[in-house]
């Protein structure tokens, strides 16, 4: 699949071709070093969340042998695919054990869609970030039909808005305010977040930092383990094998 770009000016970054498309290798420029963390009680990683340098959220043992990095779009469905068959095997088969860390990364390929998503999943901070990023892939199919059923010109004339008003008004389109204060989160807070001009500008810097890292990176879903970017690999079927192989 290869879905549009359309990135209002104040959120120009490089255009990405696909959702799904084939990622090339690249390594990281520098490792991450994290300091010895105590296993939680009863020996269940997933209740472990961190803000990572690199802009994403890890779930899992900071110290795992695999280090699993995930770089998706909250509008791509075949994101939402990895998430509805894999993670749900990945988190409580993997994380779960503290064998596996893994790092979600949101990433922006539908402007102003994705930068709204974006902005509200990241508002709460760590222990709502991984629930809400599960929550609107589930209702992802609801959300985005409202744009397919937007006309273009009413599209064109919010991305024309001032920066502080895009992805408000984009994620009052979407419903995003009313669903997130039925999460608990009061929609003067998801509107702080959706206008705020440093958490705008940043996520648009982590989006030109993964194409920088990465240079051949082509798409969502993609997945780095131990610094290395996979090929051919946007699916729970070619993931977990290269998973266990990491492991042994």
């Amino acid at each position: 699949m290869k879905p549009p770009v359309f990135l209002a000016a104040a959120v120009a970054v490089v255009a990405i071709a696909g959702c799904n498309s084939k990622p090339g290798d690249a390594k990281t420029n520098a490792a991450v070093k994290w300091q010895q963390v105590a296993p939680p009680r009863g020996g269940n990683w997933t209740m472990v969340v961190n803000a990572t340098p690199a802009g994403g959220f890890m779930m899992g043992n900071p110290n795992a042998k695999v280090k699993l990095v995930e770089i998706g779009s909250l509008s791509c469905p075949h994101c939402k695919a990895f998430e509805d068959e894999g993670v749900p095997i990945l988190r409580d088969k993997y994380v779960k054990s503290g064998d596996v860390s893994w790092e979600f990364r949101p990433y922006v390929i539908h402007g102003p869609i994705d930068m709204a998503a974006n902005l509200m999943v990241r508002c709460n901070g760590l222990k709502t970030f991984f629930p809400l990023v599960q929550a609107l892939y589930t209702d992802q199919t609801t959300w985005m039909a409202k744009v397919e059923a937007t006309p273009q010109d009413k599209l064109t004339e919010i991305q024309n808005l001032p920066t502080n008003q895009v992805f408000v008004t984009m994620a009052n389109l979407l419903g995003f305010q009313d669903w997130a204060a039925a999460r608990g989160m009061p929609q003067a807070k998801t509107n702080q977040c959706l206008s705020d001009q440093k958490m705008i500008d940043r996520e648009v810097q982590l989006t030109s930092d993964v194409n920088t890292q990465y240079p051949s990176f082509q798409g969502t879903p993609s997945f780095i383990i131990n610094g290395t970017m996979l090929t051919d690999t946007a699916s729970w079927d070619k993931l977990k094998p290269q998973l266990d192989a990491a492991l042994k």
